[in-house]
This record gives structure tokens, C-alpha cells and sequence, in this order.
């Protein structure tokens, strides 16, 4: 059975603040939890000002500790931004609070623009090409301590902390097929390499012991109201928001508007074409048939939803809805 999850960038509406975001997403997750959904996930961006959750792990253990049975993790962590010890730690302490409910997703982009990225890393050598070897590293601190081993993750060693790999082109794939983990793949922004990656990951994918066979996970954008129209007018803010990064213009989540798309050039449209092209927009009836023929196609493993809406009790509404259309598929379709 197909699961459902939650990805929350912690989203600054206009008008608003990163603070009111942070407890909108505890709200958020909460609301979640009740309905079923099965992960909660925050992701790493930075110098963004529509985005909150910038320090992941601190919202990680936000949400973690306002909620009590769905797992919280991060979706991703962008460890060339990060020494893997400190992640290790950071993770291994989340796990240390709050038991075998948290999980760690990894990426190898900045998640942000590369002058930000300098001044997180201060210099950007080795930091993409190292990546396998970093994701290794880090998983070794949740081993065991062994006799001899002169640096250790306290907390982290021998603590239950899932390790996924992420991607939005094929050598995540590749890399989460090698090591033998589960893998998310970003369709929700870039679904160009879906079927690709897809097939890929499920190929190559070597069992491990924590995972003896594939687990896939594909990001989607989904956005349900009581009609197309209503869907389409509450999705127009993340049309903007996609629109304005790619310009170069990168702000707080916008307003919906009527009839966005009819608004943009030809280079605007492109962008939402390429990016968000593998959207889920409309009324229960519309998204039930979207989401029946994506799971059908993909035969995703777990799907995990984002929803930047502008008004917080529409993405909560949305939620609901999505819960109960999700409920109504039929058991082989879901």
C-alpha cells in the first residue's frame, strides 16, 4: 500500500513571519498526525525569505516534540553543507529525545544560491564530489562503537536513525541503488528523470540489512479544494514563488491570483512546465483520478506531499481532503 507523507518548507506568507510559520508547521503537523499521514519532513534552504526552516534539525525537534506517533525527519539534510559528525550528533540526539521516530534525508546541493553556499562552507572544495563518501562516513557514526574507534557520535552511535538518499536527477538514484537505501525522488520540482531514476534505483538497488529490498518515495505537489477553480486559484502562490526563484527574485510566498498562468510570457510557462509539470491540482474527484494513474504509473513505495498555500487553514483543508479522497482509492490503486 502507497503511503502518504508530509513535506513542510515551513512556508513565510506575505504578511507574516518566520515565527508564525514555525508554529503553523507545528499546527500542520499535528493535523497530519491525526489524519494518518505517516512521515512529516522538513527541508534545508537558505538566504531564502519565504522558507523557515533553515535550521532544520532545531524545527525537526520542534515538531518532534509537539507531536507523539508520526515520524519527523528531514527531507533533506544537504550534507556538503555539513560535517557528517556534526549531523550524526544533531540526528543522533533528535533520536536520543524522541526514539525510533526520526529520519535523516540527504542531499548533495547547496540548497541555496553558491555565494550563500560559501559562507556556510566557507570554501566549496571537494563538497558535491565527496558526497558518497561523506554519506558513508555518516552512517558509520550510527554503528556500533567499536574496540579502538577514537571519534564517535555522542549521541548517535548504535541509535536506530534511517538513512535516506535523495535526488532530482539519476545520480541519486545510482547512489541510494549502491549503499542499499531507500530513495526520494524530487518530481514535485524536477520530473524530468522520474521514470529514469526510477528505473535506476530499482535495478541497480543492492539489499542491505537494513533494507533488504528498494523503498521508493516520490515528492509531489498536490492542491485540493472544493473545485478545480478554487485548487488552481490557492496553487497560483506556489506558481509565484517557483517563478520568482528562478528570476533571480526569491521572496516571501505571495497572494494567489486568478488566472496566473495567463499572466506569464513564454519563458514563465516554460519554467512551470519543466518544474511542476507532475502537479496534483484540482477538486477530490480531479486529484483522486491524478493520484490513482501517478501511483498506478510509478508504483511509488510512499508519496511525500508539499503544499505551499498561502492561507494556513487551506493547506490544512487540503490535507484533510487529500486524507479522505486517498482513503476512498481503490486498495489496488493505493
Amino acid at each position: 500500500m502507497t503511503l502518504l507523507s508530509v513535506l513542510d518548507l515551513s512556508p513565510v506568507p506575505s504578511g507574516s513571519n518566520a515565527a508564525q510559520s514555525l508554529k503553523n508547521s507545528l499546527d500542520l503537523a499535528r493535523h497530519t498526525e491525526a489524519l494518518g499521514y505517516n512521515r512529516y519532513w522538513l527541508a534545508e534552504h537558505h538566504n531564502m525569505p519565504g522558507i523557515a526552516s533553515a535550521a532544520t534539525a532545531v524545527v525537526i525537534g520542534h515538531i518532534a516534540g509537539g507531536t507523539s506517533t508520526i515520524r519527523v525527519g528531514a527531507g533533506g539534510i544537504m550534507l556538503p553543507n555539513h560535517s557528517p559528525l556534526v549531523i550524526a550528533e544533531q540526528f543522533g540526539t533528535l533520536a536520543a529525545l524522541y526514539g525510533n521516530r526520526i529520519d535523516l534525508g540527504l542531499g548533495r546541493a547547496p540548497g541555496t544560491d553558491m555565494l550563500t553556499a560559501r559562507a556556510l562552507r566557507r570554501n566549496l572544495e571537494n563538497g558535491v564530489d565527496s558526497f558518497p563518501n561523506d554519506v558513508v562516513e555518516l552512517m558509520s557514526y550510527f554503528e556500533p562503537v567499536q574496540e579502538g574507534q577514537r571519534v564517535q557520535a555522542v549521541p548517535g552511535a548504535g541509535l536506530d536513525v534511517p538513512v535516506w538518499i535523495l535526488g532530482s536527477s539519476l545520480y541519486g538514484a545510482q547512489l541510494a541503488a549502491m549503499l542499499g537505501r531507500p530513495y526520494a525522488f524530487a518530481s514535485h520540482f524536477a520530473p524530468a528523470e522520474l521514470d529514469n531514476a526510477i528505473a535506476i534505483y530499482r535495478s541497480r538497488f543492492q539489499p542491505s540489512e537494513s533494507f533488504p529490498k528498494p523503498h521508493l518515495m516520490l515528492g509531489v505537489n498536490v492542491v485540493v479544494a472544493d473545485t478545480d477553480e478554487e485548487a488552481k486559484y490557492l496553487f497560483s502562490s506556489q506558481q509565484q514563488s517557483f517563478v520568482n526563484l528562478r528570476s533571480g527574485r526569491p521572496g516571501l510566498l505571495p497572494p494567489p491570483v486568478r488566472d496566473y498562468e495567463d499572466q506569464l510570457d513564454m519563458n514563465g510557462r516554460m519554467v512551470l512546465d519543466h518544474a511542476l509539470s507532475a502537479a496534483l491540482v484540482g477538486s477530490p474527484e480531479t486529484v483522486k483520478r491524478g493520484l490513482e494513474a501517478f501511483i498506478q504509473k510509478t508504483g511509488a513505495d510512499e508519496l511525500m506531499v508539499t503544499a505551499m498555500i498561502h492561507d494556513h487553514q487551506a493547506r490544512k483543508r487540503s490535507f484533510t481532503l487529500l486524507s479522505e479522497l486517498y482513503q476512498a482509492l481503490p486498495a489496488g490503486a493505493a
